[in-house]
């Protein structure tokens, strides 16, 4: 069974945030672009880069993508949404909730990182991490929730094909959203975590803790997807269409990301 740490919120799991807006009108009438939790640096960037190139504005909401799409099969009024996978997107173009598949813009990647002063040794072989389980001093390990964050699923993917998963349950603690287990897995309370590498790049968790690439193969690609919802506008249009320009691809690759195979 997982032991869930949880913290306190101010306000919901899903945190709306507006950026750079001159007036209240012009804030409201920004559209709202929800982005996955590992986009969280990177996202914030190209939505500042967005607002000089063109003076629109957007506001970014940022959480797990499973809890995002069931916002938006809730009704929740999203323009756009940038999901950490395939499938949950796809699932909901499926459904007639976005215009169409959209496509993908870039390619995550984990890392197993340990915050300053830990035992354990940020080693992406998780070699150190068989040690400290099979020598009993392993202490708490942050990923994010596998039942709704993809950045959980591929931790626990690579867990399983070391064969570390079962053994690990009784020191997993879980993230509501992969920012969440940056957060504990750095807090300095647990021995490290597996979390995205775009996470472990910001500034200010890089002068907090170690961290080394888990390699590729031990888990499904995270190739992740974004996609135009039914209510969008020109300026969530123009959003979506930025992604894809070289300014918005040298953040994403700045903080880790790899663009779509062809491109």
């Amino acid at each position: 069974m997982f032991r869930e740490f949880r913290v306190r919120l101010a306000g919901s799991l899903l945190l709306a945030i507006g950026l750079f807006s001159t007036s209240a009108s012009a804030q409201e009438d920004a559209p709202v672009v929800a982005a996955a939790a590992n986009l969280q640096f990177a996202i914030e960037e190209i939505a500042k880069s967005f607002a000089a190139d063109t003076g629109k504005e957007v506001r970014l909401s940022m959480g797990s993508t499973g809890n995002i799409a069931r916002q938006i099969r809730q009704g929740a009024p999203f323009e756009l949404f940038l999901a950490a996978d395939e499938k949950t997107l796809l699932d909901l173009a499926a459904d007639g909730l976005t215009r169409d598949e959209g496509g993908v813009y870039a390619v995550g990647r984990i890392v197993v990182i340990t915050p300053n002063g830990s035992k354990l040794a940020a080693d992406g072989s998780l070699e150190s991490l068989k040690e400290a389980l099979a020598g009993g001093t392993l202490g708490r390990f942050a990923i994010a929730n596998p039942e709704h964050a993809p950045f959980g699923v591929a931790a626990r993917e690579a867990l399983t094909h070391e064969g570390l998963w079962d053994a690990i349950q009784p020191h997993i603690v879980l993230g509501e959203n992969v920012s969440q287990a940056t957060q504990f897995a750095l807090s300095g309370n647990t021995d490290g975590g597996i979390i995205a590498y775009s996470l472990a790049l910001a500034p200010s968790n890089r002068e907090r803790g170690t961290f080394e690439l888990v390699p590729e193969e031990w888990h499904e690609p995270l190739r992740q997807r974004m996609a135009l919802l039914k209510n969008a506008g020109p300026v969530a249009e123009a959003f979506y269409e930025y992604m894809d320009q070289p300014t918005a691809r040298e953040i994403l690759k700045r903080y880790g990301f790899a663009p779509p195979k062809g491109q």
